[in-house]
């Protein structure tokens, strides 16, 4: 069998020999297939065994082949028995105190049973693994995965035997230069197998992906395709809406692909109404059941319209931790806490910062009536000069787009934050990298987040060369935090190099601890809940002279675990921007962004 996870998937390129020579002759994982929760699954999660690797070694000790003692000259060193248990999902960090500012390696392990069938397929599917992954089956490696928030998967048809079979993978968060995020980042390094891991169970040829969406521009044409995976590809395809007595069909041609195309008379999903409906596909050998709901998100000019109605984005700004908590967040109730503190605040958008988020929070949040904003770690300072990185950033957006391109909610994917013009070849590789997001995915609005622009004077010079390319522009701005307000903020001007555009704030703030007070006059005035309040107020004031102001995004919701916040009176690890505290309590700021969109 081909040592590769998947061979269809793998690109012949001519940097195919110098991939696999830098990576180490790394297996390669295959983009996890559409709608795992629909699928018949066997759950891996609950506690597995590990062996913690602070030296780095296991890999020189082979840890996955589990060697025993013949002799009593056989001393095993690397060994999973009598070690300590951890959960998954769940990251490492938070789970033994030795392991809280760990960033390295963690081996897991996990027996499972399984029944063979020659009738079926069998995958390994990993939500995500954050950030290198290497995967064993029964003392083989079955392939790896660069990258802490998509998932990916193997198929393990050839390998998992009769009987128990044994799981080891090696969880590895160490920060890489040519990484995505690099070395540098602004939030806790959560590790380990931090989504789910499922079994899952096809038939010989099944639904592989598929896309139902509406057109572009469109309220009631659904455009969009099928593919099959299997011997037997070309087969005839269903579609059914049952809310809608709506039943379409199409076939696949030889290549398992089928293009969809139909019109309907659909409720639109909205954040006043956000409907969705159970749709049904069904192939001759498979059946995979979604909830899709239908929208059309698009620019207009100066304005972004929302089912061909201008709407304001009233949104915040969210990152992947459970603030009660203090660990990495995946489940339905991690979702529900984050997102229903968004709506508390009167929120119609979610920006899911600065990588995608767990499929728990992008489904809640379309339930909620909550559109989201869904980013790429591409993340101030990366090496884009590494002839690895743009391949990198590829794959990323491919498997972001893979799992949610069927969640309506989802109405903006962000392709980078607070890159830099001057690093080597950033503009070239941005602007590719978004060329080839629109050309996958061309229904939703594609910007890039930018903190380039100049203040002096009280006035704004805004320019990129990615605005050039970008739907909406994107601008964080912290003004009376790290920069000072250089004049009234209703006198702010604004100067766009393009200003024919949306503009979206999509960060600004400060920092204060909740119960901090101070006077004016007292030296620590800048970490007081006053002194947020009042950036929040002058912020609000400087928005009614944006011109194009088409939404905001203040940073953040939740105060949030940071290695680089480490002033020991205020912050003692956190970044202190949210406009709640780590316990939920409520800023005086939150008061007055709860004001604004209301009025909004």
């Amino acid at each position: 069998m081909n040592k590769k996870a998947d061979k269809r998937g793998l690109k012949k390129t001519g940097l195919f020999p110098l991939i696999m020579l830098l990576l180490g002759n790394y297996l390669q994982a295959q983009t996890a297939m559409a709608n795992v929760e629909s699928r018949h699954l066997s759950s891996l999660n609950g506690e597995w065994q590990v062996i913690l690797d602070p030296a780095r070694i296991g890999e020189w000790k082979q840890v996955w082949l589990e060697k025993k003692p013949q002799k009593k000259t056989d001393f095993v060193e690397y060994s999973f028995d009598g070690g300590p248990m951890l959960k998954v999902p769940g990251d490492f960090n938070s789970q033994l105190p030795e392991l809280t500012y760990l960033e390295g390696i963690v081996w897991y392990k996990k027996v499972f049973h399984y029944k063979s069938n020659n009738e079926k397929r069998l995958f390994l599917h990993f939500g995500s693994v954050n950030y290198l992954a290497e995967v064993y089956l029964n003392g083989e490696k079955i392939g790896s995965h660069e990258g802490g928030f998509t998932p990916f998967q193997f198929e393990i048809t050839g390998k998992v035997k009769e009987g128990d079979n044994t799981l080891i993978v090696k969880a590895d968060n160490q920060r890489l230069q040519s990484g995505l995020p690099g070395a540098g980042y602004d939030w806790f390094n959560f590790g380990g197998i931090t989504r789910e891991v499922n079994l899952i169970e096809t038939g010989k040829t099944f639904i592989e992906d598929y896309a139902v969406q509406l057109k572009k521009g469109s309220l009631n044409k659904v455009l969009g395709w099928i593919r099959l995976n299997g011997i037997n590809a070309k087969q005839k395809i269903k579609i059914k809406i049952p809310e809608l007595n709506k039943s379409y069909k199409t076939e696949s041609d030889s290549k398992g692909y089928g293009s969809v195309e139909f019109d309907s008379n659909l409720k639109l999903w909205s954040p006043e109404n956000p409907k969705l409906y159970k749709v049904i596909i069904e192939s001759e050998t498979d059946t995979v059941v979604d909830t899709i709901g239908f929208r059309c998100i698009e620019v207009q000019g100066t304005k972004v319209l929302l089912n061909k109605k201008e709407i304001f984005l009233k949104g915040v700004n969210i990152h992947e931790e459970n603030p009660n908590k203090g660990a990495r967040a995946y489940s339905k109730e991690d979702a529900l806490l984050l997102l229903n503190s968004a709506k508390e605040l009167g929120c119609n958008l979610v920006r899911l910062a600065h990588y995608p988020h767990n499929e728990n929070m992008v489904r809640e949040a379309e339930k909620m009536g909550l559109m989201v904003w869904s980013e790429l770690p591409v993340y101030q300072f990366i090496q884009f000069s590494d002839s690895l990185v743009p391949k990198k950033m590829e794959t990323m957006l491919k498997e972001m787009i893979r799992r949610d391109k069927n969640r309506c909610g989802i109405v903006v994917w962000s392709l980078s934050n607070e890159t830099y013009p001057g690093t080597p070849n950033r503009n070239d590789a941005l602007v590719k990298l978004t060329q080839k997001c629109r050309a996958i995915d061309s229904t939703r609005l594609i910007t890039h987040v930018i903190n380039t622009q100049s203040y002096t004077n009280n006035s704004f010079n805004v320019w990129d060369t990615l605005y050039k390319y970008s739907d909406l522009v994107a601008i964080n701005e912290y003004i009376g935090w790290y920069v000072p307000w250089q004049g009234k903020p209703s006198d702010v001007k604004w100067n766009f190099a393009y200003p024919d555009k949306p503009v979206f704030i999509s960060e600004f703030g400060g920092e204060a601890l909740y119960g901090s007070n101070a006077q004016p006059t007292d030296e620590a005035s800048g970490w007081t809940e006053e002194y947020q309040k009042q950036i929040y107020v002058d912020q609000i004031e400087m928005f009614k002279t944006i011109p194009n102001l088409c939404g905001i995004s203040p940073w953040l919701l939740f105060d949030y675990k940071s290695l680089g916040r480490m002033n020991q009176v205020y912050q003692k690890g956190y970044n202190r921007k949210g406009l709640l505290s780590e316990k939920g309590e409520k800023k005086e700021a939150w008061y007055i962004m709860k004001e604004y969109y209301n009025k909004n």
